[in-house]
């Protein structure tokens, strides 16, 4: 005969939460342990920090300090305010959050700690159940933890941040220094993505754009008249490459001539070796080598708009 569970309800089983639930917790510390696969070797209750007490203060077999929240109720801010001070004040490399009814926003929130933080940090559900007139044991249900994966996204993201807030820079201070000598991107701002453009003054679906890579830049026209214009935006170019030798005579140096077969759009451009955003060092150096061509690749291309495009 198999029996059914019941659920029990918490505070039949722990009263107070202070005084039953988180004794029984420092008492029984094995069942967290085989909850969350961790190796817990002492608890001690009701330690301060400033003007609070973390409900358990724990250490595990490595020396690593563990602070645990308890809470008989639905997860609340003020509870996951209390860890995170707990954490830090205690130094501790892993936080347990128990609560009986995660809210979304906690879960995501704890989520969030794992992939940008070095520490730690479980949601744990806590229920009580019993099988027919047995008596009520504790079920502890892991909501979300650490992971790999966590730390991987976390990186990654990161890693992204750190990109956007270096080409902010990068753009920054091309955009800044071009101002003082010529009028082309003037009315543009500095951007997070790799590449800055404006099509002031030239005709429709032509942008003259700044892009920048890691550890080289590039300036290039881009042709685009928009939605099913794709046989126009390869015709502009072709009558531009037909022109392929007066344009880089008068630039003063070869392009890179890309028709970009199967997309809508195609491409001129020139690489420049110097710098990318990542090289801080080589950002001057780069700014300028950058606005010159620009500058002159924009003069060698003007004389041609006008005849290519009616």
């Amino acid at each position: 005969m198999i029996g059914k569970i019941q659920k029990v309800k918490l505070r039949e089983v722990w009263k107070n939460e202070a005084r039953d639930f988180t004794t029984w917790l420092e008492e029984n510390i094995d069942v967290l342990n085989e909850s969350l696969n961790l190796s817990i070797v002492s608890a001690e209750r009701e330690q301060r920090a400033g003007d609070f007490n973390v409900d358990l203060l724990c250490e595990d077999e490595n020396g690593n300090t563990i602070v645990i929240e308890n809470q008989l109720e639905r997860s609340n801010h003020d509870h996951l305010g209390k860890l995170i001070t707990y954490l830090t004040a205690f130094d501790a490399k892993i936080a347990i959050w128990i609560v009986s009814e995660p809210r979304p926003e906690h879960v995501k929130a704890i989520s969030w700690l794992n992939e940008s933080s070095s520490a730690s940090f479980y949601l744990v559900k806590v229920e009580a159940i019993r099988i027919e007139n047995s008596d009520p044991a504790p079920l502890l249900t892991l909501i979300t933890g650490p992971s790999i994966e966590a730390r991987e996204t976390g990186k990654l993201k990161k890693e992204y941040a750190e990109s956007h807030n270096l080409r902010f820079e990068f753009w920054t201070g091309l955009l800044d220094k071009s101002k003082g000598k010529t009028k082309l991107h003037s009315g543009i701002s500095a951007g997070i993505y790799n590449w800055v453009g404006s099509g002031v003054g030239l005709p429709t679906g032509l942008t003259l754009i700044y892009s920048a890579r890691q550890h080289d830049a590039q300036i290039e026209l881009y042709i685009d008249r928009g939605p099913n214009m794709e046989e126009e935006n390869k015709s502009i170019f072709q009558k531009l490459h037909a022109q392929r030798e007066t344009i880089e005579n008068s630039f003063g140096s070869k392009l890179n001539w890309e028709f970009l077969e199967g997309k809508r759009a195609c491409r001129l451009s020139k690489v420049i070796p110097t710098a990318g955003y990542r090289d801080e060092d080589k950002w001057s150096e780069a700014h300028e080598i950058m606005i010159e061509n620009m500058i002159a690749f924009e003069k060698a291309l003007r004389p041609h708009f006008k005849l290519i495009i009616q």
